[in-house]
Formats: structure tokens, C-alpha cells, sequence
């Protein structure tokens, strides 16, 4: 498999699960990049664009900074699969909380790099157990 979207839901509010998914990653070496700016009404709203009643998409940006940095200089192509967005919403009453998975096969297809994919993965691995720890 090349890629896949990892499912989950909790009954935690959508900002308590933030809150916990917070300190997950911060466990694991990840923040939280876009604290100010993952809710999608605001960011839509901001550009004149009216929304459902109840709509409450949030993209959370997460970034380990220090393993990002190093990852960069040694090759600046990694850059375009680094940032990971962590999608988290609301259907049928619970919390509904997404994030694309990019396997290693595809990676090495994408980017040059012998040893990129198997880092690649390895987060999108802390990322799930991140996530999963904080349902």
C-alpha cells in the first residue's frame, strides 16, 4: 500500500482532544505549528466565505522542529512531504480525527533519498501513536 488515511474518533470535545494531542506530541519531540490558525471558519471567514451553522474543521500543522531542521540540510527535497496536518472534525456527534499516511515504497518514488522514507514513516508512526494516546 502507498498511502492510506488513518481513521479515528473519540467522545472528547474537539478542543480537549487538541489539548491532549498537544501534550502527545510533545512527548514524542512535535508541537502543535498553527495553535492560531487551524480553525478552518476563521481562515475561510477571514476571505468573505460564509459556512454551514456547526461547521468546525480544524487543520492542525505539526512540526518537530529540531528533526525537521536536520532533515533539511541534508536534502532541502524532503521538504515537500514534511509538513503533516492532523484533520479533526465533528460527524454523528464525535470527534473524527484524520492524517494522511504516505508509505515508504511511494516516498521512494517521490523523493531521491535512500533514507528518507524509512524516517518518513517512522514519523507518520509517532504521529498515530501520538494521536492514539490522545483519544
Amino acid at each position: 500500500m502507498s498511502a492510506d488515511v488513518f481513521h479515528a474518533e473519540t467522545d472528547k470535545s474537539i478542543v480537549d482532544f487538541i489539548q491532549d494531542l498537544g501534550k502527545t506530541m510533545a512527548m514524542q519531540g512535535f508541537m502543535i505549528h498553527n495553535d492560531d490558525k487551524m480553525e478552518m471558519v476563521h481562515h475561510f471567514g477571514h476571505h468573505g466565505v460564509e459556512l454551514a451553522e456547526g461547521f468546525d474543521l480544524r487543520m492542525v500543522q505539526v512540526c518537530a522542529p529540531k528533526k525537521s531542521a536536520q532533515s533539511l540540510m541534508e536534502n532541502l527535497e524532503r521538504a515537500v512531504l514534511l509538513p503533516k496536518f492532523i484533520v479533526v472534525f465533528t460527524k454523528n456527534n464525535q470527534t473524527q480525527v484524520r492524517m494522511l499516511r504516505i508509505y515508504q515504497d511511494l516516498v521512494a518514488e517521490l523523493v531521491d533519498d535512500v533514507s528518507f522514507p524509512a524516517m518518513h514513516e517512522a514519523v507518520c508512526d509517532s504521529l498515530v501513536s501520538a494521536i492514539e494516546e490522545a483519544l
